[in-house]
């Protein structure tokens, strides 16, 4: 019969706490980076969605200015901190 110390009990619990927390802290971050990403990307005004399918859509080239820009380069972040958080928890 095995003693077992009740030192390694109260270790064991608690990196089992510190790594349910750190779970829980990177699901939290993924969820709303998600979410702004998602609304980021639906902001932007590009051909107003399946008008291209139907004839509607106008192949016209123009530099983003303004709020498109901040959208577009704000949806570049935003994916790569995603991506980040996402090695970051293969760790």
């Amino acid at each position: 019969m095995t003693i077992v110390n009740p030192y390694d009990i109260i270790v064991a619990l608690h990196y089992f706490y510190i790594f349910s927390v750190k779970e829980t802290i990177y699901n939290s971050i993924q969820i709303a980076l998600s979410v702004l990403l998602t609304v980021t990307i639906l902001l932007q005004q590009k051909g107003s969605g399946l008008s291209g399918v139907f004839g509607g859509s106008s192949n016209v080239y123009s530099t983003k200015r303004g709020v498109d820009k901040i959208l577009h380069f704000g949806t570049i972040a935003l994916a790569l901190i995603f991506f980040g958080v996402a090695l970051l928890r293969l760790i």
